[in-house]
């Protein structure tokens, strides 16, 4: 049973107990992402992720990674748009460990110059390797396109400016600003007694007080229809993307139905029309990403720039098939079926079930249990679905394209 608890620091603690595992596994959910910066600072949520494995007042980066190892744990993180995320996985033994590290990290982290300049090149180099992969780059090229001039438009890397620009200070400034317990949930999922580890917590919290999630604004200017990027590529990369709506919108289930209909799975329209019958792509996939005040509804293929056109016009097809007659009776019991299933197996084991109640205390405010979320799947119907389908596909749709080409090939 999920119990979502306020300690008496500010912090928000969501548990999940699983008693017939070994296993703890227990995140920082920080509600700051590439989309809370300003310009100048594009890139600082990704820098701070790096550097708070760096090292910390009394420990090393050297000193952390072996403190975990010695444990037989994982510890990694991860940033997205809309926040931040640390998280470790050890045997329920080692806990106490797992929490001292964790809470050594997020509190105190030194920020010593030399490891400041040492991870600026380690990321300067991860821009240049992002840079090399046109089947990750072609998503920051619709992401553009979808949100010119806005936040949700940018890299969560940062640009190789913006990155070199940023200054040891600035990026203290804007972790003591977001890294309060305002704006922070801890999750723990896992073979632990929650009252136990809410006093652990308790104990080792060194963060400041108050604070919130911050405050965002919506994109104002409208999408580009298409978007290219011309590369000596050997291969195309092919987007059609959609904005869609905000994250808490009660449409947000029958979404997620339309998205594994139409390339969602192996079953989907796209994949058997582009894969399986074509034999045109190795990837051609959809997916849906709702975020606070818009989303997003895309498509991704991969194939030989000569079948570009032929793919994406078949990509075209499919969308206005879909808006004109919608999905059949079958398509929606299996892909009910689908969802359904696919989230109880997802969360057999601690890192799942850690992940499903952080981010969903984080991003929503509270947890839904897996018969709510059943019964939300359960009762979406085809009327909802055409309804989602004029609300995001019926709006304007943006190309996005990587590959040895101009705007002109697709004009």
């Amino acid at each position: 049973m999920t119990i979502a608890t306020t300690l008496d620091c500010g912090l928000t603690v969501v548990t999940d107990p699983m008693p017939d595992v070994r296993s703890v596994a227990v995140g920082f959910w920080v509600g700051t992402g590439s989309r809370d910066e300003d310009g100048g600072l594009a890139g600082a949520s990704h820098f701070l992720e790096h550097l708070l494995f760096k090292g910390t007042e009394t420990r090393s980066a050297r000193s952390i990674a072996e403190a975990v190892d010695e444990v037989g744990g994982d510890m990694n993180a991860f940033t997205t748009k809309e926040y931040t995320a640390f998280y470790l996985r050890v045997l329920s033994d080692a806990l106490d460990t797992g929490l001292d590290i964790l809470s050594d990290i997020m509190w105190q982290p030194a920020f010593r110059p030399d490891e400041v300049e040492a991870e600026r090149q380690v990321i300067l180099e991860e821009i240049l390797m992002h840079g090399d992969e046109p089947a990750d780059l072609v998503h920051e090229v619709l992401a553009e396109a979808l949100w010119p001039g806005h936040p949700l438009g940018r890299d969560v890397l940062g640009t190789e400016e913006s990155i070199e620009g940023l200054k040891r200070d600035d990026i203290a400034a804007f972790h003591a600003q977001h890294y309060r317990p305002g704006n922070i949930v801890l999750a723990a999922a896992g073979d632990f007694e929650p009252d136990v580890l809410m006093a652990g917590i308790e104990a080792r919290f060194r963060g400041g007080d108050a604070g919130a999630h911050p405050r965002r604004d919506a994109p104002e200017l409208s999408s580009r229809p298409l978007a290219v990027l011309n590369r000596p590529t050997e291969q195309a990369h092919l987007m059609v993307g959609f904005r869609a709506f905000d994250r808490h919108d009660e449409d947000r289930y029958a979404l997620s139905v339309l998205d594994h209909v139409l390339g969602g799975g192996m079953s989907s329209r796209l994949f058997q029309e582009i894969r399986e019958e074509r034999g045109l792509a190795y990837s051609v996939y959809s997916y849906r990403a709702l975020y606070q005040g818009t989303g997003e509804l895309a498509v991704y293929a991969g194939t030989a720039p000569a079948r570009a056109k032929e793919v994406l016009g078949l990509i075209h097809a499919e969308l206005d098939r879909m808006t004109d007659t919608g999905i059949t009776a079958r398509e929606l019991a299996m892909a009910k079926s689908h969802l359904r299933g696919s989230l109880a197996l997802a969360l057999e084991d601690s890192g799942a079930r850690m992940s499903r109640v952080g981010r969903g205390q984080l991003v929503h405010g509270s947890v839904p249990t897996l018969e709510q979320v059943d019964e939300h799947l359960s009762a979406v119907t085809q009327v909802d679905v055409d309804r989602v389908i004029e609300r995001v596909l019926g709006g304007p749709r943006v190309v996005a394209a990587v590959g040895p080409f101009t705007e002109q090939d697709f004009s």
